[in-house]
């Protein structure tokens, strides 16, 4: 949703490539690292790991026939170890693919990184850390008591919804104009009226309102409670430590790196995110995010109604049936069915990146290509 997740589409005739390790997994040879790398990884075959091949092969066929539309990867991690990765367009591994809101969770993690560092709280009022991008109109108490966290839960009593089109607060009306954060801060409070449940009376003490403009102003509060461009200290505690480079961050028309959506990651690099959330904020034996942090952002704090699930820190908690089991699981999730869906039960990572972006239930599409195929190989 949005122009800062972009909105180009791949023509539907994009040739198909598949990596040295997919065809391994084929096999169920030893694969081989993409271009003589593990990249970090370690990797296995999907047989080593109690996986089937030819569920995974039948997986990728079912993607080149059409059956789940423009599927560009699908990568599975399983017991800490890749056991599958195939590309469906012409970027192959290397492509930096903008998935769209799964950088909200990203945001999240920083704020994580910053908590640790002390210079947040999760209850710390963000007002004061974004004076600069003001003054505001709107001035109201109730704003002003506006934390860090009622920003990761999507709480606040901003009047912004991206869900409904008549919002002030709609993520389309923030590129309008170039200062995103007083977009946000600019906007009134919200009205509950009799058939919208108040925050005391809705699970959780909090009403859920899906905002990017909220996160993009978290983004902004992490920069000036951490004294470096967003991008720079994602770099330095969260992408350099998981040996990611070339990110590539949207930024708006006053330089602010955008917290809420459009990062240009690889698809191996969205594994090791849902990766370092699987294995509690630890990545290759070296601690990234601290557990504390990791466990918050995936314990439920809003309810998202709608039979969706919960809501933990930038962090979707939907559940997933396989075999007539429902497995909880955690995602982080974009426009047009990007997911990077993480699954406790199973010890399992499932990437799946799309250009989906007008396709109509593009989320019920990945979701069936995960819960179906995906996990239906590990169970």
């Amino acid at each position: 949703m949005g122009r800062s997740n972009g909105r180009s589409l791949l023509n539907k005739g994009s040739s198909v490539r598949i990596t040295a390790l997919a065809l391994a997994a084929l096999l169920s040879i030893a694969p081989a690292a993409h271009a003589g790398q593990s990249d970090g990884w370690r990797l296995a075959t999907p047989r080593a790991e109690n996986a089937s091949p030819e569920d995974l092969q039948a997986m990728d066929a079912a993607v080149r026939a059409g059956t789940f539309q423009q599927i560009t990867s699908v990568l599975i991690s399983r017991n800490g170890r890749l056991i599958h990765e195939t590309y469906f367009d012409d970027g192959g591994a290397e492509a930096r693919r903008n998935t769209r809101s799964t950088t909200k969770t990203v945001t999240a993690m920083l704020a994580g990184a910053a908590i640790e560092r002390g210079v947040l709280t999760a209850s710390t009022p963000v007002a004061p850390l974004i004076a600069s991008w003001g003054p505001f109109d709107n001035p109201d108490p109730r704003k002003d008591a506006i934390t860090v966290e009622d920003l990761m839960t999507m709480s606040s009593l901003l009047e912004c919804d991206d869900q409904n089109q008549f919002s002030r607060g709609n993520e389309e009306r923030m590129y309008l104009i170039e200062n995103w954060v007083a977009f946000a801060f600019d906007l009134p409070v919200r009205g509950f009226p009799a058939w919208a449940p108040r925050p005391e009376a809705s699970p959780y003490g909090r009403s859920f309102s899906y905002c990017t403009a909220g996160v993009t102003t978290l983004g902004a509060a992490i920069q000036s409670a951490t004294g470096q461009s967003l991008q720079d200290f994602a770099h330095e505690v969260l992408f350099a430590p998981l040996g990611i480079g070339g990110e590539e961050w949207q930024l708006s028309p006053l330089g602010l790196a955008q917290g809420g959506g459009g990062l240009g990651l690889r698809s191996r690099d969205l594994l090791k995110l849902g990766q370092l959330l699987l294995d509690g904020g630890r990545w290759n034996d070296a601690r990234v995010l601290p557990q504390a942090f990791v466990t918050a952002m995936t314990t439920p704090h809003a309810s998202v109604g709608d039979d969706r699930g919960d809501y933990g820190y930038l962090t979707w908690l939907p559940s997933y049936t396989v075999g007539g089991q429902a497995y909880a699981a955690w995602a982080m999730a974009g426009t047009g069915g990007n997911k990077v869906v993480v699954v406790p039960e199973l010890q399992a990572v499932v990437v799946v990146t799309t250009t989906n972006y007008g396709v109509r239930n593009p989320h019920a599409l990945a979701d069936a290509l995960i819960a179906d195929h995906a996990l239906a190989a590990l169970h």
